[in-house]
């Protein structure tokens, strides 16, 4: 599964991680995340994300 980069505070979702704070359990793919999710550092929505590269 991708990680994904928000582009306003550099917050790397791991899918392996989750969300567990927002209740997204560990293995969700950012696909799979709910419309209505935010970025929990900064706030913004998930347009607000690109695929990160490590």
């Amino acid at each position: 599964m991708k990680k994904y980069i928000c582009t306003v505070c550099d917050y790397v979702y791991d899918p392996v991680q989750g969300d567990p704070d927002a209740g997204i359990e560990p293995g969700t793919a950012f696909e799979d995340l709910p419309d209505d999710w935010v970025c929990p550092l900064c706030g913004v929505g998930k347009d607000e994300f690109e695929p990160y590269e490590e």
